[in-house]
């Protein structure tokens, strides 16, 4: 194990002069306080002995039943015994590792990658298999190569990718849903960034494309069957600091995790768990959803913009669709750590995204957040970062 390259960083970052693109925060002023306030005092007043006691494994009930309602469509038949509520969805992806991997196990991941999936699962003695990808996501063509390594699992963000901020286009889905089955690798979907969609159509999740398959070779549809594992957040949504995500799975899977989280943390805050649940009858989720779509459709716009104005030529960049992050890939012959050092005496920081890739790649990428600045900020931000690049450019002689 090691520390999280990210969550040092975020050290560095609270300095009131430092301008951060680094942290995979949302924006804090967007918070729902006001309606937190008025939801924390409900909670309280109606059911307060409950929300302050201790509680099932599962999770709340209710909460329960209003996320599989959510997600509950023909030919996937979600209800409360499919779903298991987890201190943050990073919760989740630990639990999966912890009941479903053994040392000398294979897991299939996007190069790059999800950093904190990878130091979840790295300490369980698993090796991790790169699939190359692009801007429409993971790359199908180069699986059947890796299924002779037998892998077990295949962990995918199918939207708004972090870092690259890329999205699984639908026939990949399909293809890629129907892949795993085929092979018998389990799918692993991991979707908090879903609900931040700017523009275009949204997708089938994986979840829904698999149940699809799964009814149409068994007779009995009134239980959720299938090949597919399905990690959800309210992290990015609501706040984060509530620290509330929930796993979707077939009976016999959220048994086992169950178990596993029982050993770890016994249940998720009862108290954050009512709060959410308060927060969606009030219906804040709905309102706050749109709220966070615009603004950081705008902040989105203003780094892209930004990015034409102040980077040189011959610098490469991704149009996310929606999520918090896009990728910058800089010359080969630099080296974002390099750069973060110097842009760091400039009080501007970003992720180097080498810590996201497999096998020695991305050295010459940054991962940019643009959820948590103000849109002057970034553009400010972004100013001090180009003028770095291109002085580290010039000092090689490429500028």
């Amino acid at each position: 194990m090691k520390r999280s390259a990210v969550r040092e960083l975020l050290k560095l970052t609270e300095r009131p002069d430092m301008i951060s693109f680094a942290g995979g925060l949302p924006a804090p002023e967007l918070f729902p306080l006001e309606e937190i306030r008025v939801a924390v005092a409900s909670v309280l007043a109606t059911r307060g002995n409950r929300a302050l006691q201790y509680g099932e494994t599962e999770g709340v009930p209710e909460l329960r039943d209003w996320i599989a309602a959510r997600f509950r469509q023909p030919g996937l038949p979600i209800t409360r015994s499919n779903v298991m509520i987890v201190t943050g969805a990073q919760q989740g992806l630990d639990l999966i590792g912890r009941v479903l991997l053994d040392p000398g196990d294979r897991v299939i991941v996007e190069n790059p990658t999800y950093l904190a999936l990878l130091s979840a699962w790295r300490p369980l003695g698993i090796e991790f298999l790169a699939a190359p990808s692009d801007s429409q996501g993971i790359q199908l063509e180069g699986l059947d190569a890796l299924l002779l390594q037998a892998p077990k699992l295949l962990y995918t963000i199918p939207n708004f990718q972090n870092p690259g901020g890329t999205s699984l286009n639908c026939s990949r889905r399909e293809a890629l849903v129907e892949w795993a089955r085929r092979n018998n690798v389990g799918l692993i979907e991991d979707d908090p960034y879903g609900e931040l969609r700017f523009e275009g159509t949204p997708a089938p999740s994986l979840m829904s494309l698999d149940a699809r398959l799964t009814s149409s070779n068994r007779q009995d549809d009134r239980s959720l069957q299938g090949n597919v594992a399905y990690c959800g957040t309210f992290s990015k949504v609501l706040a984060p600091g509530l620290r509330v995500g929930w796993i979707i799975a077939p009976e016999e899977l959220l048994e086992k995790l169950v178990q596993a989280k029982q050993a770890i943390d016994l249940h998720t805050s009862s108290l954050s768990q009512h709060l959410c649940y308060q927060l969606l009858l009030d219906g804040v989720l709905e309102r706050q959803i749109p709220r966070l779509q615009k603004a950081y459709g705008e902040r989105r716009d203003t780094m892209l913009a930004a990015l034409t104005r102040y980077f040189p030529e011959g610098i490469r960049w991704n149009r996310p669709e929606g999520g918090m992050f896009l990728l910058v890939t800089l010359p080969e012959s630099l080296d974002a750590k390099d750069v973060l050092q110097e842009a760091i005496r400039h009080n501007v920081a970003f992720v180097p995204g080498e810590e996201f890739h497999l096998n020695g790649q991305g050295k010459n990428t940054l991962r940019l957040n643009f959820s948590n600045a103000s849109p002057a900020r970034i553009e400010e931000g972004m100013k001090r970062l180009g003028e770095v690049v291109r002085q580290q450019l010039s000092a090689k002689g490429i500028v």
